[in-house]
């Protein structure tokens, strides 16, 4: 439990990616192959279930602490994290525990079936024992919510480094459903499995925004051009009569696609396709909030399928009859790609081509640009004709010409304590628009909510602002005086019945405080509704 803690410790405090792959791979080099499981688990969000409720441990750790519950309240609201603020208000040792990880999870594991007071000795006799950040990463596995700003893909990287194992098999190696206390490490990561090599994706090539106008990039008969489609970028592989399909974010979504298994027996073996999963709703591109009800669900039933089908839109071939074709120049791969896609296109099967643009002066590619929102898309993707697909994000070859957001004026209603180091702040905004309810009045109702896009001296501004204009709290969440007025941005938009104002908004963010403008001139609901397409 030491070590992990340091571990935890030095992830923490770090915002350098190098310096967290170090810390990572050092502690795999020297766990026990117990606790190498179970923090590959932790950081892959295989956490055992709670055996206590939050409530319970505030009552408890306040107990502990020998404070008043309301200042106790008032920490943990300053503080915006449980496990910290425990950590912090009992009174602390500089000793350290001598139990594994593993040891401790197992308790927790058994703790959930025992009785409130068992739980409270255990608890409370572990505080005590445990040094601060012991005690803090203690409380972190007894809540559940271990959000270290850690990714499982960096995890993952320092495991290839300290067990000299391709990241790529890793990542497969640690997807499907295991239990970190019933597999051991050899069973888990170093075991040989023909299926961890056949299901290896390839590492996605990312375009960067396009800087400047399109006309830089040079003479447009260089370029190739397609609609950039607003869904789930991910590959799909077709080896040996088995299908797999991997998320950008190297995460194998197989299961939650049931419909492309139809792939096999029609689309070759030996085939890689680069595209973006989309909502395909009445034979047409749905929004990215159609999408949402298919992320996530543990399980994909027959309704959900029947209410949001999905397609993939093909825009580039990475592997053609068993060959890695990377290389090849895009055009290349574009014509094979576009050839089987001609070749299989009669089937019944949910992949359509992402068409390439037509246009031969950049000024016709401009136009067609305005009608990315038409088409559903976010907008262009430029790519160079004779560019290999290469790794990562990398500048020249591959460009993203997004359209500009949508922007509507609204006003500020409630607020929240951010995170990091913001958690003193209030920086979390919720934002709402006018509305005429079925009494003829004027009322704001909300619909966003946006933490990003002022500096921090505005953000300093607005929070001692909030403090003075503070109507009523809730918790850590306060409301305020309807009084300030933002420019709030956002990419799309689309009907929504999960949201009090009928309206979802994608990737919303504050674009400006709106000092010239007083509340009765910020937008309204039916303002918002009317830049539906």
């Amino acid at each position: 439990m030491k070590n992990f803690a340091e571990l935890i410790k030095t992830l923490d405090s770090s915002n350098k990616t190098s310096v967290k792959v170090d810390a990572l791979t050092e502690y795999f080099m020297n766990a026990s192959d117990e606790d190498k499981v179970w923090t590959i688990a932790i950081l892959s969000h295989r956490r055992p279930p709670r055996p206590v409720n939050t409530t319970l441990l505030r009552i408890w750790a306040n107990e502990l602490a020998g404070i008043p519950l309301w200042l106790f309240e008032e920490s943990y609201h300053i503080v915006g994290d449980l496990a910290e603020t425990i950590a912090l208000v009992i009174p602390t040792t500089k000793e350290h525990s001598d139990r594994s990880l593993t040891e401790f999870l197992q308790e927790i594991i058994a703790l959930k079936k025992k009785t409130d007071t068992e739980k409270k000795e255990y608890l409370q006799t572990n505080w005590l024992a445990l040094n601060y950040y012991e005690r803090f990463v203690f409380t972190k596995l007894i809540t559940g919510s271990f959000r270290i700003g850690v990714s499982q893909k960096l995890m993952t990287r320092a495991l290839s480094k300290a067990e000299n194992i391709d990241e790529d098999a890793l990542a497969y190696k640690l997807m499907g459903d295991w239990n970190p206390n019933k597999i051991t490490f050899q069973e888990l990561i170093l075991d040989e499995k023909s299926s961890d090599y056949l299901s290896k994706p390839y590492p996605f090539y990312l375009a960067y925004p396009i800087e400047g106008e399109p006309s830089n990039l040079g003479n447009a008969e260089d370029w190739s051009a397609e609609h950039k489609w607003d869904g789930i970028r991910s590959q799909t592989i077709i080896r040996e009569n088995e299908i797999y399909v991997w998320s950008r974010g190297e995460e194998l979504v197989t299961d939650k696609y049931p419909e492309f298994g139809s792939f096999i027996g029609i689309i070759p073996d030996g085939t890689v396709i680069d595209g973006e999963i989309l909502p395909f709703i009445d034979n047409e591109i749905g929004t990215f909030n159609d999408l949402q009800t298919r992320i996530g669900r543990k399980t994909v039933s027959a309704a959900i399928l029947k209410k949001s089908p999905v397609i993939i839109k093909a825009y580039d071939l990475l592997e053609w009859k068993g060959e890695d074709i990377r290389n090849l120049p895009f055009e290349e791969r574009r014509i094979l790609l576009e050839k089987l896609y001609d070749e299989i296109k009669h089937n019944d099967i949910p992949l359509q081509l992402s068409e390439r643009v037509k246009f031969s002066t950049w000024e016709e590619l401009t136009e067609e640009r305005l009608r990315s929102r038409e088409m559903k898309s976010e907008g262009l993707m430029i790519k160079r004709k004779d560019s290999p697909y290469l790794v990562g994000r990398k500048k020249g070859d591959w460009w993203k010409w997004k359209i500009e957001p949508l922007v509507i004026d609204a006003v500020l209603t409630y607020a929240m304590r951010g995170h990091g180091r913001r958690s003193n702040l209030f920086t979390d905004y919720t934002f709402a628009l006018w509305h005429q309810n079925e009494n003829k009045e004027r009322e704001l109702v909300t619909f966003a909510k946006a933490y990003s896009g002022l500096t921090d001296a505005e953000f300093r501004m607005v929070d001692d602002w909030i403090k003075k204009n503070t109507l009523e709290r809730f918790g850590p969440v306060r409301s305020v005086t309807p009084q300030l007025v933002f420019e709030i941005g956002f990419e799309g938009i689309s009907l929504s019945k999960r949201h009090k104002s009928g309206i979802a908004t994608r990737f919303p963010r504050i674009l400006r405080w709106r000092h010239d403008k007083k509340i009765d001139e910020a937008n309204s609901i039916e303002d918002l509704k009317s830049m539906i397409i």
